[in-house]
């Protein structure tokens, strides 16, 4: 027995040992070792941790993690161009304090428990992400794009009855991975590359690979790389043509100022709402929307909950509820397309709140913003000695992509000196994407200013020539 296991933590519970036997003696068990015995002992740790003495004071505790925090650098003493998935977007306060309403925040996937508020506000989100992606059903978000963008593809495969996708090759590396594993055994993942001036998907390689077994070609617009492509016509004309669906995967933000995927001919289109109304978290803060017409074919396949609107018995009354609810796993859950869990519907309130407050006018000004930021740091960064831009002949949209080669230098140099000045420099992808030799994405948002970009870029010039 070790010697901290007869101490009571105040701040844990059941630690009493006299309440642990208790129970142990109720189930029939001699030790905790015993609920673990279908656990293989090869995968158990064998003996204690090498753990330091417990902490048994609350306030001792408190001060030891406080400390352990102060050793973060976050965003709020630093200027940030990290992207690549998580974006620092300006959070209005309302969003927040809306989100932390207990009526809110303590729902579980969106149920309505007691009041039927929730439906409605959830309701009213899908209602504005239809408007400003221009389609006519999105459902109450799920963990994050790459949940979004995998089950597109899976409702792509049911649909069309195919096991292949064509997947731009400029995508995300870990929402490629996410893509694998989750459509493994069910949908072949195949790669179409890119133009190297441009960044854009290679048009003469995807007529190549479509084929009678192709169910989907997915490609972002904007890409993970931050290039725009203004061949989503083609791209949809192609898929159509061959019996595929096109589906396209759209920061939302951008969408105040960019053609919404259904105008190009987009099936499905998916995405983060992270921009809109969420803070920067680890782990916390990414929801997916799914987005589609209103047609049957595809409202079937959705795995995830839809929100509608119904008029009651009451002349002039309606009320909000689940709109085909057996289709999914909640209903279902041996005989369901796909498995869906708990949600991130506290997101979908957060993102209607945004939304409502920006207005289109407000999404417009955003965009034009974080185009023009975007674009003026592209300017002052490609007059340094020391770079290069590996898609030279792209249009970006708030990420970039700039190569630290000429310098010598790579990215943690050039990140590790820019640290120094108070800046997180761009995210390394130069393992990612290693033919774009010493590459960051860098990018610029809304809440840059232009003497943020002029410190960037100085602090750059002189990272490059130290």
């Amino acid at each position: 027995m070790r010697k901290d296991e007869e101490r009571v933590h105040p701040y844990i519970p059941n630690s009493v040992p006299e309440v642990q036997r208790e129970m142990l003696a109720e189930i029939g068990a001699a030790s905790i070792e015993e609920l673990y015995q279908d656990i293989p002992v090869e995968l158990r740790l064998p003996g204690d941790m090498n753990l330091p003495e417990p902490l048994v004071a609350e306030s001792d505790l408190k001060r030891h993690v406080h400390r352990l925090l102060a050793k973060n650098q976050t965003c709020e003493e630093n200027i940030s161009f990290l992207g690549g998935g998580c974006w620092q977007h300006y959070v209005p306060a309302v969003c927040d304090e809306v989100q932390g309403r207990s009526e809110f925040l303590t729902g579980y996937a969106g149920e309505p428990f007691e009041d039927h508020g929730r439906f409605q506000a959830l309701f009213e989100y899908e209602s504005m992400m239809a408007e400003l992606l221009d389609m006519d059903v999105v459902n109450v978000p799920t963990y994050d794009w790459l949940q979004a963008a995998s089950t597109s593809i899976r409702m792509a495969a049911r649909i069309t009855g195919r096991g292949e996708a064509l997947v731009a090759d400029t995508i995300a590396p870990e929402r490629l991975s996410a893509i694998r594993n989750y459509c493994q055994g069910i949908v072949k993942i195949s790669l179409v590359g890119h133009c190297p001036d441009t960044g854009r998907v290679e048009l003469t390689q995807l007529e190549a690979m479509l084929n009678s077994e192709v169910a989907c070609v997915y490609f972002e617009n904007p890409s993970y790389l931050g290039g725009i492509d203004d061949q989503g016509v083609s791209i949809s004309k192609m898929a159509h043509d061959a019996g595929a669906l096109s589906v396209v995967g759209a920061d939302p933000i951008s969408l105040g100022i960019l053609t919404p995927p259904s105008q190009y001919g987009a099936d499905i289109a998916c995405g983060d709402i992270q921009p809109l109304g969420m803070h920067m978290q680890f782990g916390g803060g990414q929801a997916g929307y799914i987005a589609t017409r209103d047609e049957e074919r595809f409202v079937m396949e959705y795995p995830s909950r839809l929100f509608g609107i119904e008029s009651t018995s009451e002349a002039g009354e309606y009320g909000f509820g689940d709109v085909t609810f057996d289709r999914t796993s909640f209903a279902d859950r041996e005989n369901s397309k796909e498995f869906i869990g708990t949600a991130t519907a506290l997101w979908g309130i957060t993102a209607g709140v945004y939304l409502a407050l920006a207005g289109p006018q407000g999404m417009k000004d955003i965009g034009q913003t974080i185009l023009q930021n975007s674009l003026y740091a592209r300017k002052k960064i490609s007059a340094l000695d020391g770079v290069r831009f590996p898609f030279p002949g792209a249009h970006s949209f708030k990420e970039f992509v700039v190569d630290y080669s000429p310098s010598g230098k790579s990215v943690q140099d050039i990140n590790e000196a820019l640290l120094k000045e108070g800046i997180f420099g761009g995210l390394d992808i130069s393992t990612s994407f290693p033919d774009l030799g010493s590459a960051a994405l860098i990018c610029v948002t809304e809440i840059h200013k232009k003497e943020d970009i002029d410190r960037l870029v100085q602090a750059l010039d002189k990272a490059l020539h130290v």
